[in-house]
């Protein structure tokens, strides 16, 4: 009788056990783990992506600005991006600015040209490399200059090709893997100001979140069978050739200062410059709701920090954030 009381308490403290990884491992309300310190520090052999929340070892990370118009669309390998950029560009048209680092899809485009903001978004990445179609003339010697690994078409002529079924310039694109070869010694993932975990309280329950630049639209619809939000442009969805629908598991509405820059394009039009150092207030989008927020960053070389109005840290859901950088 001893022994069957040994094992029923052995097999009690067995449940208990059970019961309380399983808490551990639940998924949030945005259908994906919802990392805490305290989860961290239980299983310090999980190594989480400071990009994206999500399981990942760290890894060097990639740049790659991508092509949005008309003409460019579909995508091909944008869905493996970690963190999606969105910019103003010239005649208030937008472009994209891509993170890769926890996985790299075989192709990924169309590849287009950089911009100045570029050089100060990039810096809290420590030194990335930075795969472009090229750039303003005057605006090159910046781009060499700045601490990250530049990588046009004639630095890794192995890593472009152009697809013959698409006209020109919309028809540029890259191999991740090649590109990184070209950047052996490019930075890996590191913590630039995201947290991942719980939703914060409060929010404002949203089905459909409507983004505009003055020549661009960006519409963001729940789904609650996908638990992730899925990217519209221009009324039409976003698609990729080898993945299907774009969709965010977080979405940042950022506002910043959209001023003048000195460079312009071969048309004369003026390129806007988009300031990701100083403060402002943005909203979050996650798990079907809307959350005011505030976001900081002191210096180019820091991160960027989300807050709620109370002060406290504005959790992402795990998975892609995009962040659009809009005008105040």
């Amino acid at each position: 009788m001893a022994s069957a009381r040994r094992f029923a308490v052995a097999g009690v403290a067995a449940a208990l056990l059970a019961g309380g990884l399983a808490a551990c491992t639940n998924g949030g309300d945005d259908g994906g783990p919802s990392p805490t310190p305290s989860q961290t520090k239980e299983s310090p052999e999980q190594e989480l992506s400071p990009f994206t929340g999500l399981p990942a070892k760290p890894a060097p990370v990639l740049t790659v600005k991508i092509d949005n118009v008309g003409p460019s669309r579909p995508h091909t390998g944008l869905g493996a991006a970690d963190i999606v950029y969105v910019e103003q560009v010239e005649a208030g048209q937008s472009r994209i600015l891509a993170v890769l680092s926890s996985k790299l899809p075989p192709t990924l485009g169309p590849v287009r040209s950089a911009r100045e903001s570029d050089l100060e978004l990039l810096r809290q990445f420590g030194k990335p490399a930075l795969a472009y179609s090229g750039a303003q003339s005057k605006l090159n010697p910046l781009i060499m200059k700045a601490p990250l690994y530049p990588l046009p078409p004639w630095k890794a002529p192995d890593a472009y090709f152009r697809e013959g079924s698409r006209q020109a310039p919309h028809n540029l694109f890259a191999r991740p893997a090649r590109l990184l070869d070209a950047a052996p010694d490019a930075s890996k993932s590191k913590d630039i100001g995201f947290r991942f975990g719980d939703a914060p309280s409060g929010g404002k329950n949203v089905n459909t979140e409507t983004v505009r630049f003055p020549a661009a639209r960006f519409a963001f619809t729940w789904s609650a069978q996908a638990k992730r939000w899925q990217v519209s442009m221009d009324g039409t969805p976003m698609t990729t050739t080898d993945g299907g629908r774009l969709t965010a598991a977080t979405v940042v509405m950022q506002r910043v200062t959209v001023r003048e820059s000195q460079f312009s394009d071969f048309l004369g039009a003026n390129s806007p410059y988009s300031e990701t150092v100083g403060s402002g207030t943005a909203e979050v989008l996650r798990g079907g709701k809307s959350y005011d927020a505030k976001w900081s960053r002191k210096t180019a070389d820091d991160g960027t920090t989300f807050t709620t109005s109370s002060g406290k840290p504005m959790n992402f859901a795990p998975g892609p954030v995009w962040v659009l950088l809009t005008a105040k």
